[in-house]
C-alpha cells in the first residue's frame, strides 16, 4: 500500500502537502480532487520519485519502483519517426528487457541465456503484444492505416494519446493519470472509462470530469489547503459527505465563536477582582488552548451569468448547402463536412457529437466566421450575435498581451464600450485583479486562459453561444458555474465537449458529425455511448480480420470502411422518439426508486428509533412520579430522560430531512 505520513512539500516558497497523511490499498482506484493549483500534480511527482518530501515519510512498496512496476503519461511531445504500434509496445517496460536481454544472449551464443529469454518473452506475452498494442490505438480513436503511421505525422493532441497508450501498454502495478482525458473525445473518452474498470492495478487519477470519475471511482482523495482527506465513493459521494462536513464544521465554528465571547467576557468582567483573579487566569488559558477553527466558505468560489440577449432573431442561422472545410493556398480547398441543410432557432440547447476528425470544430469555426466557408449559403437573423468560444485559444487570445488589453480592444472593437475601471471590475468576476490584469498571458494555466476567454464572450453579450471544448482546462467549481450559467442564458447554445455531465444539464437535443455529414441523433447521451460501443466492436473485428489476413497471407489489403464514427440515421439503429420517450420514463422512475430506496429504508429505522425513545420516555416520566425513588435513582432517571429528549429531537430532525428529499426526488 502507499502511505504518506505528515508529509509536507514545498515548491519554492509556496506550500503544497502541510503535515498531510494518506492511506491508499492495493488495487484501489482512486480520483485525486482539487482546485486547480492545489498542488495534484506535484503530489504525482512526489510519488513517481521526481520529487522529494521536506518532511514526513512516504511509503510505496518496492516492487512498485522497479522498472514497470508504476506508469505514468509523459508530458513531454514525442519526436520519432517510429511507427506508431511500435512506439506504443516501447512502453511495456517488461517486453523491452525481454527482447534486450535475448539480443544480449543471440550475440555471446550463450544456449542457456536464450532459452531463459525467450520463456520470459513467453511469460510476458510477447507474441500477442502488437495485437494489444493496436487494441489500444484502436480504441483510442487511430484508425488501422494509422497504426502503422510514423509518430511525427501526428498532431501534438494525437501525440498526447499515444503517450497515453503507451502508458496503457506497461503491465503496472501503479497507474498514475494526469487529466487523460484532456485531448479526448467522447468516443474514446468512453473506451478509456471501459478499460480503467477492468484494470486491475492501483489507479490514482486526477480529472475534472465528474461522470468519468464517478464511473471508475471508488475512493476521493481531497487536497486542500495543504491537506489530503480520503472519502469512501467516487465524486459525487465526495460532494455529499464534504458539504454535510462542511455543515458540521461551520455549526462547529459558530458554537466555537460564543465560546470564546463567553470566555472573553468572563475574563474582562472578573481579571481585576481578587476573588476572581485564579478563574480568570484559567480561562485565559483555555481560550489560549482552545483549538481555532477556521470559518468554512460554502459559497462556490466562482460564479457568473451571461447577460440578457438584446434581442432573439428568428431563425438564428439558416444553412444551405453549406460545405466546411479549409481553403489551402495553391490547392483546391479540403472538404471536412458537406452537404448541411439545417436551421438554427431561438432557444435551441444543441450537443454536436462526433469523434475527432470528423469535422465538429471544423463546422463550428466556419459558423464562427473563423474559418470560409467551401461552398453554400449561410444566413443569419437580424440581430445576430455570435459568442465563440474556440477549443485552442491562441484562436482567440494574445500570448504577449494581458486581460485589460484584450478587454479594451474587444469593448473599442466589437462594443460595449466601458472606462477602465468598469472593464477592471468586470475582470475581477473572473477572479484578474490586482496587477494580474496586465500579465502576459503566455504566463497564465490553462485554466486561467479558459477564464479570460469566458469573459471576452460574456462581455459581448451574445444571443448564439457557439461552444468549442469549453471545459478542458476548467476544475469542477469553474465547470459547475459554467453550467448554472448556461442553464440561465436564454439565447441558443451549440456545444462541442467531452464532459458528458455539461452535455446532460445542458443540452436537449443532438447533432452528429459523421463521414462528411451533419444528421440528427435520436436519442440520448447513453443512446449514444450503446452506439459507440458497437460501433468499437465493428472496428476490433476489422482488425481482427485484417490480422488475420496478413498473418496468412492471403491479403496485404485494408479494410476500407473502419471509421469508429457512423451515421445512426436507420430506424434499426435508433429508437424511435416515441418508444425511446416511454424508455426515458420508465428510465427515469426507476432511477428515482434506486435513489429513494435507501432514504425510505433509513426513514423505517428512524421511525422503529422514534417508537422506541417515546415509549421509553412515557415509562421514566411515569416512574419518576413514584415517591419511592432514592435520590440517587431520581437524579440518573432524569439524566437519561434529559439524554431521551436530546435524542428524539435529533431524530426527529433527520426524519423531516428525509422526507423532504424523498418528496423532492419523487417530484
Amino acid at each position: 500500500m502507499i502511505v504518506l505520513k505528515n508529509v509536507s512539500l514545498l515548491r519554492g516558497t509556496k506550500p503544497v502537502l502541510n503535515q498531510a497523511s494518506a492511506t491508499l490499498h492495493p488495487g484501489e482506484k482512486v480520483g485525486l480532487i482539487g482546485r486547480n493549483g492545489a498542488g495534484k500534480s506535484s503530489l504525482f511527482s512526489l510519488l513517481a520519485g521526481r520529487l522529494q518530501p521536506d518532511a514526513g515519510d512516504v511509503e510505496i512498496p518496492p516492487s512498485w519502483l522497479l522498472p514497470g512496476g508504476m506508469a505514468e503519461v509523459a508530458q513531454n511531445m514525442p519526436e520519432t519517426d517510429d511507427p506508431a504500434t511500435e512506439y506504443v509496445l516501447q512502453g511495456d517496460t517488461r517486453l523491452m528487457k525481454a527482447l534486450a536481454d535475448l539480443a544480449a544472449a543471440e550475440e555471446a551464443d550463450d544456449g542457456n541465456a536464450i532459452g531463459e529469454a525467450h520463456a520470459t518473452l513467453a511469460e510476458v506475452g510477447y507474441f500477442d503484444a502488437p495485437a494489444r498494442a493496436q487494441a489500444l490505438l484502436l480504441g483510442l480513436g487511430f484508425t488501422l492505416d494509422q497504426t502503422q503511421a510514423p509518430v511525427n505525422s501526428f498532431s501534438g493532441g494525437w501525440r498526447m494519446r499515444l503517450q497515453l497508450a503507451r502508458a496503457l501498454m506497461c503491465p503496472a502495478k501503479l497507474l498514475l493519470l494526469d487529466e487523460p482525458t484532456n485531448h479526448l473525445d467522447l468516443d474514446a473518452l468512453v473506451w478509456l472509462e471501459a478499460w480503467l474498470q477492468r484494470y486491475e492495478g492501483t489507479l490514482l487519477i486526477i480529472s475534472h470530469d465528474r461522470e468519468f470519475l464517478d464511473a471508475i471511482t471508488k475512493v476521493t482523495l481531497h487536497l486542500d489547503d495543504g491537506k489530503l482527506t480520503r472519502y469512501t465513493g467516487g465524486y459525487t459521494a465526495f460532494e455529499s459527505m464534504r458539504a454535510e462536513r462542511m455543515s458540521q464544521q461551520q455549526a462547529a465554528f459558530s458554537k466555537q465563536q460564543d465560546k470564546i465571547a463567553h470566555l472573553s467576557k468572563f475574563i474582562a468582567r472578573f481579571k481585576a477582582q481578587a476573588s476572581k483573579a485564579k478563574q480568570a487566569q484559567s480561562r485565559v488559558k483555555a481560550l489560549e488552548r482552545m483549538e481555532k477553527l477556521a470559518p468554512v466558505l460554502t459559497a462556490s468560489d466562482f460564479q457568473f451569468t451571461f447577460p440578457e440577449p438584446a434581442s432573439l432573431p428568428n431563425p438564428m442561422l439558416a444553412l444551405k448547402d453549406l460545405a466546411c472545410g479549409y481553403h489551402r493556398e495553391g490547392q483546391a480547398p479540403l472538404t471536412i463536412v458537406s452537404g448541411i441543410n439545417r436551421s438554427v432557432l431561438p432557444g435551441q440547447r444543441i450537443g454536436i457529437l462526433g469523434a475527432n476528425g470528423q469535422g465538429k470544430s471544423t463546422v463550428v469555426k466556419t459558423l464562427a466566421h473563423m474559418n470560409k466557408l467551401i461552398s453554400g449559403e449561410i444566413t443569419e437573423g437580424k440581430g445576430l450575435s455570435i459568442g465563440y468560444f474556440a477549443q485552442q485559444e491562441l484562436d482567440v487570445l494574445r500570448m504577449d498581451e494581458g486581460p485589460m488589453q484584450h478587454m479594451i480592444r474587444l469593448a473599442r472593437d466589437v462594443g460595449p464600450n466601458a472606462r477602465e475601471q468598469e472593464l477592471r471590475d468586470f475582470l475581477g468576476r473572473f477572479q484578474f485583479s490586482g496587477d494580474m490584469v496586465n500579465q502576459p498571458v503566455s504566463q497564465f494555466s490553462g485554466g486561467e486562459k479558459a477564464r479570460l476567454v469566458l469573459a471576452l464572450v460574456v462581455w459581448q453579450r451574445p444571443n448564439l453561444l457557439l461552444l468549442d471544448e469549453p471545459t478542458n482546462h476548467l476544475d469542477l467549481t469553474t465547470r459547475e458555474a459554467l453550467s448554472m450559467a448556461l442553464n440561465e442564458f436564454e439565447g441558443t447554445v451549440m456545444l462541442v465537449s467531452h464532459d458528458r455531465a455539461l452535455l446532460r444539464e445542458v443540452c436537449d437535443e443532438f447533432w452528429l458529425v459523421a463521414k462528411g455529414s451533419v444528421s440528427t441523433f435520436d436519442g440520448d447521451l447513453d443512446d449514444y455511448q450503446k452506439w459507440l460501443q458497437e460501433q468499437a466492436r465493428e472496428v476490433a473485428q476489422a482488425a481482427r480480420a485484417a490480422r488475420d489476413a496478413d498473418r496468412n497471407g492471403k491479403t496485404q489489403a485494408k479494410p476500407a470502411a473502419v471509421e469508429p464514427v457512423a451515421t445512426p440515421s436507420a430506424p434499426a439503429e435508433v429508437p424511435a422518439k416515441g418508444k425511446e420517450d416511454r424508455k426515458a420514463q420508465a428510465q427515469a422512475r426507476q432511477r428515482v426508486a434506486d435513489l429513494t430506496k435507501p432514504l425510505k429504508a433509513e426513514l423505517k429505522q428512524l421511525d422503529q428509533r422514534l417508537a422506541k425513545a417515546h415509549e421509553e420516555q412515557a415509562t421514566l416520566t411515569g416512574s419518576l412520579a413514584n415517591p419511592s425513588l432514592s435520590g440517587t435513582e431520581r437524579a440518573e432517571q432524569g439524566k437519561r430522560l434529559k439524554a431521551l429528549g436530546d435524542e428524539v429531537e435529533a431524530l426527529e430532525a433527520r426524519w423531516l430531512a428525509l422526507t423532504d428529499q424523498i418528496e423532492q426526488l419523487e417530484a
